[in-house]
């Protein structure tokens, strides 16, 4: 069956493009100067509508489209993007105007109260389902951690609203919060995608679950690997030590039981295969950098310089997650066949490439106090590089709408 493009990847997308050109901003103020522009404020703005307007509305999206298939996309859900597409805008706007205020943090609340009702939303219908499918353990628990998450969020807005001088739980708050995001929320709901597209052609689910539940049990201890810098009891750091072991083998039998799928990855682009290859490579490497935290002068280089904590977050948000999306974008709504997107795509993928490599120099320099010019420069056009393979990747989805496959 063949459809036009939905309007839920087009808005989504949009967002990125807004949330890459802040990016820009943000970068050219860091090289130069742009003193009317509070960078701060700029900052909560770019990631919160980043998290929101980007990521957790395209997963919403695809996390309904796997569950309803074929069916038409329900009402509920129409609705319930839309409040949190403005809901995202809104936050967006407030944290630039004011960062952590009253408005701001009213959009915040609101956009928590989003994903309850979408939780709500999703196990009902997972519930209903005639045939229980091993991507419904990973989507139900992404939206598990996505609620989790929220304690980070509340606990945050709090000590903002109240001017509550407290590094430490600032700082926990925080990590609380991007953990579960970034491991919990997006990393399962991105994983019960892509099991929902390879699972028609498993004969046994064992391994998949065996790889879920590894990855589900040891995801709540290793927040602690985000607290390092506390001074923690030995029994602590013995569980992070082996929450570190048992996700990475988790992530390894995740990885094993996809790649095996030879029918799936022989039924797609060569452009989607790489791009899944790609995401996967860069949420290997942050299985491993976990692990590699736990030995004290790693982790205290990774607390102590500011380009690696960016590295890092990014190495996540953009090339294991954002890379991975539009990669499943690809599969099933064949972004691959239009010249420009395939452009788009390209461009895109180089600069979130580049972008961690110079990073990774930037924060080698910084280890060995090394002085390198025009870094930040260098990061500018980065910055651009992306922007301008979402520009491509916009104009040609806001065309003639593309013809797309549905998700079986």
């Amino acid at each position: 069956m063949f459809y036009s493009t939905n309007k839920w990847v087009r808005i989504p997308l949009f967002n990125f493009l807004l949330t890459a050109f802040i990016g820009v901003i943000l970068r050219y103020k860091i090289a130069f100067s742009l003193p009317f522009v509070h960078q701060k404020n700029l900052l909560h703005g770019h990631s919160h509508f980043a998290f929101s307007g980007w990521v957790s509305q395209i997963l919403m999206f695809l996390i309904v489209k796997h569950l309803t298939a074929n069916k038409e996309f329900p009402k509920k859900y129409e609705r319930l993007l839309w409040i949190n597409f403005f809901t995202a805008t809104g936050m967006l706007i407030t944290f630039i105007i004011q960062g952590y205020g009253l408005f701001s943090i009213i959009f915040s609340i609101i956009s928590i109260l989003i994903s309850y009702l979408f939780a709500l939303y999703v196990l009902k219908d997972i519930k209903q389902q005639a045939v229980v499918r091993p991507s419904y353990l990973f989507i139900k628990a992404a939206i598990f951690f996505n609620t989790l998450s929220s304690l980070g969020a509340f606990s945050l807005a709090f000590i903002m609203a109240n001017k509550i001088v407290h590094q430490e739980f600032s700082l926990l708050s925080v990590y609380f919060f991007l953990h579960f995001q970034y491991n919990g929320w997006f990393l399962f709901a991105c994983m019960g995608l892509l099991a929902g597209a390879i699972e028609q052609y498993l004969q046994n689910f064992k391994k998949l679950r065996t790889a879920f539940w590894m990855l589900f049990v040891s995801c709540i201890p290793s927040f602690f690997l985000s607290a390092l810098w506390l001074k923690l009891p030995w029994l602590i750091h013995l569980l992070i030590l082996i929450s570190a072991f048992v996700q990475l083998i988790g992530w390894c039998f995740f990885l094993k039981t996809i790649t095996h799928q030879k029918i799936f990855f022989n039924s797609i682009s060569s452009i989607s295969r790489m791009l899944l290859l790609l995401s996967g490579t860069a949420a290997t490497i942050k299985f491993l950098l976990q692990l590699g935290s736990l030995a004290p002068s790693l982790s205290t280089l990774a607390f102590g310089f500011r380009p690696i904590v960016i590295g890092y977050l990014h190495l996540v948000f953009l090339g294991a997650i954002s890379i991975f999306i539009v990669a499943y974008c690809s599969v099933f709504f064949m972004l691959h066949t239009r010249r420009r997107l395939r452009a788009g795509i390209f461009i895109l993928t180089i600069g979130v490439i580049l972008n961690e490599f110079i990073l990774m120099i930037q924060g080698l320099a910084d280890i060995y106090y090394i002085f390198i010019p025009n870094l930040n420069i260098a990061l500018l056009c980065v910055a651009i590089v992306m922007f301008i393979g979402l520009v491509l990747i916009n104009l040609s989805l806001s065309g003639n709408s593309a013809k797309v496959c549905s998700q079986s």
